[in-house]
């Protein structure tokens, strides 16, 4: 989630209007589907389609006052709302709360109701999400959601209300922006697009719904209800009396004592790989990572860390990658490193399934850190490098013992050559994040490793794990380190932002088709035009993300055409894809330019553009904003569908 330029609370201007209650309330009622689409736009990306409709709505049913209230004097430009005070209040709330939405939650920060997801509306088993637009709405979106909170809302009030800058200056300040000002400049960045806003792709009013993963959702019940009794018989032992068992630092109180739970949490019991062990192991994953880092010794750290893996504290800070348990070890977990990294001690643990990271001040101030990472399955493509810390932009690796280099590599420059980074006991030294930049996408800072004969790129998406890059027809991808898959990866690199913190374990770049565009005449002449897939797996085997993604001759990114999640599309269990874009030429003409992977027979297009094609590429005329149905036919006769 991006970082958001807000000032606290303050209240509005006692100078302004007074509004009634019921003034507010109709206003809103009147203006609620525009309400409800601004709070849509505001709303930071990273929350997905679903919960941002839902939370839209919520913001915007909350935005009526308690009771007579005064708002700052902010115009409203948009027809039928001139010298409207009770429009004005409701939009300033909305705005207010959408950008505290985007704010992140802070451990010394009492957090606001908007932080959260909302009560009501909810929706059960049920996606809800707006109807999808043309290739210039998915461009604006992207270009929206590289922008700042306060940026995002100054580019939606010209858009929508068609305020003059002043007037949203005030209305920022109002909501509590900082420095307005920043927001308007950084807005300037995107184009003046602002027709587009209307576009049904951001109408969270008129919605498509999906069923949520029916399996997922019957292990969740399942898991609720083990969860249930388990927090039954914890309450209960909670009542027994009976002291902790050492010193555990920032760990909860005990919760129960037993041999079992104590050898979990002794530290002369943990589990250590001989230094030579991944040699002639059979296995070459975790398991045979030996414990490194001067700190290994330190039995009080030690404890600490199992400690709090098994307690945490009110005060530890815990994250945990998408369907990665969070609950302690089942016996005594094996160590990989215990140091020190920049400014904290840092404990590496494995227990077989999860990868758990331990940090703590090392100049003894309260709190701590806890993070978890699936890495079951793992073998020694994925296990090659931990996240051991990161601060001021850099993040530094613990590597695999058999690695032997490595470096930096800037993924969307590929003939820029890699950065060597020094290696000290399998310890990187400091490289360039991209997680936590924000702004405008320039560059994706890669780790490259070399194992022998073979080398791997590695990309960090917020997690303790990174993700592998690869490229390839699925079931035949290889690493994506060689000149021909790195010119491949380059337009699609900033792309790897849209799956950062959703347990990803590698992401696979396909160029499954090459199509001709129109030139002036409508015949072949205007360049060939590339179309990728790009499929995100991850550690727990569902959430995959794909993204069927359009450049065109000499652009320098690609574009998101369409993108689904949970889908077998161009993955190794169904290696199809079919996506279309629409298309504007240089002379002003429309086109519904569809491709699929190469084994396809034949697609049809129906809806608001009508045309087919044999083989796998179609190109028909079509109008701006035309929404089409693609079916492709596959040569073993069956039939696949266009993502969205």
């Amino acid at each position: 989630m991006q970082s958001q330029d807000v000032a606290p609370r303050s209240a509005p201007s006692a100078g302004g209007p007074v509004v009634d209650v019921e003034q507010a309330e109709a206003a809103l009622v009147e203006h609620y589907p525009g309400l409800v689409r601004l709070a849509y736009l505001v709303l930071p990306p990273g929350l997905g389609r679903s919960r941002r409709v839902l939370t839209a709505h919520a913001l915007t049913q909350r935005a009526l006052p308690r009771n007579r209230t005064t708002t700052p004097v902010i115009p409203a430009q948009s027809a039928g709302r001139e010298g409207d005070p009770g429009y004005a209040l409701v939009r300033l709330r909305v705005v207010r709360t959408a950008l505290e939405a985007g704010l992140p939650l802070r451990r010394r920060a009492w957090p606001r109701r908007s932080q959260f997801p909302p009560l009501l509306p909810q929706v059960w088993g049920l996606k809800l999400f707006p109807r999808s637009g043309g290739a210039d709405e998915l461009a604006l979106d992207q270009r929206l959601s590289a922008l700042s909170g306060p940026a995002r809302a100054a580019y939606v009030l010209r858009g929508l209300d068609r305020l003059p800058d002043g007037d949203v200056r005030r209305l920022l300040t109002a909501a509590g922006v900082a420095d307005a000002d920043a927001a308007l400049r950084e807005a300037d960045g995107v184009a003046d697009q602002y027709a587009l806003l209307a576009s049904p792709e951001f109408d969270p009013c008129r919605l498509q719904v999906r069923p949520t993963d029916l399996m997922r959702r019957r292990r969740h019940t399942k898991a609720a209800l083990a969860a249930a009794a388990a927090l039954a018989v914890g309450g209960a032992l909670l009542s027994l009396p009976g002291d902790g068992w050492g010193p555990d630092g920032a760990a909860a109180p005990a919760y129960a004592r037993n041999p079992a739970a104590e050898a979990a949490l002794d530290p002369a019991r943990l589990t250590k790989a001989a230094p030579a062990a991944w040699k002639t192991s059979a296995r070459t994953d975790f398991s045979v990572w030996p414990a490194r880092g001067a700190l290994t010794g330190d039995t009080k750290l030690l404890r600490r860390a199992l400690a709090v893996w098994a307690r945490p504290g009110g005060d530890v800070r815990i994250s945990a990658t998408a369907g990665t348990a969070s609950g302690g070890p089942a016996g005594p977990p094996q160590l990989l490193y215990a140091g020190t990294v920049d400014t904290a001690h840092v404990v590496i643990l494995y227990d077989g399934l999860r990868v758990v990271r331990y940090a703590e001040p090392k100049d003894g101030t309260a709190g701590a850190a806890l993070d978890f990472a699936r890495a079951d399955g793992a073998g020694r493509k994925e296990a090659t490098a931990v996240v051991l810390g990161r601060s001021d932009g850099d993040v530094r690796y613990l590597t695999a013992p058999w690695v032997t280099k490595a470096a930096e590599r800037d993924l969307t420059r590929p003939g820029s050559g890699a950065m060597d980074l020094t290696l000290t006991d399998g310890v990187t030294s400091p490289l360039a994040t991209p997680v936590q930049r924000s702004g405008a996408c320039t560059s994706w800072n890669v780790l490259q490793l070399t194992d022998g004969s073979h080398t791997r790129l590695a990309s960090d998406l917020g997690e303790l794990v990174p993700a592998r890059l690869t490229t390839g027809r699925p079931g035949k991808a290889g690493e994506a380190s060689g000149a021909g898959a790195l010119r491949l990866w380059a337009p699609y690199a900033c792309s790897l932002g849209a799956v950062r913190g959703q347990g990803v374990r590698s992401v696979n770049a396909w160029e499954f088709a090459s199509q001709p565009l129109p030139g002036a005449d409508g015949t072949d002449g205007g360049g060939a035009s590339e179309w990728v897939c790009t499929r995100a797996e991850t550690w727990r085997g569902d959430g995959a993300r794909v993204m069927a993604q359009f450049r065109t001759p000499g652009g320098a990114r690609g574009a998101v055409a369409a993108k689904a999640e949970d889908v077998p599309a161009c993955g190794k269990r169904d290696p199809h894809v079919l996506a279309g874009v629409l298309w504007k030429s240089e002379v002003g003409h429309w086109y519904l330019l569809a491709a699929g992977s190469r084994d396809t027979e034949s697609i049809e297009a129906t809806g608001g553009v009508e045309g087919s094609a044999d083989g796998h590429l179609l190109t028909a005329a079509a109008e701006k904003g035309a929404q089409a149905q693609l079916k492709g036919v596959l040569k073993d006769g069956r039939t696949i569908g266009g993502l969205r």
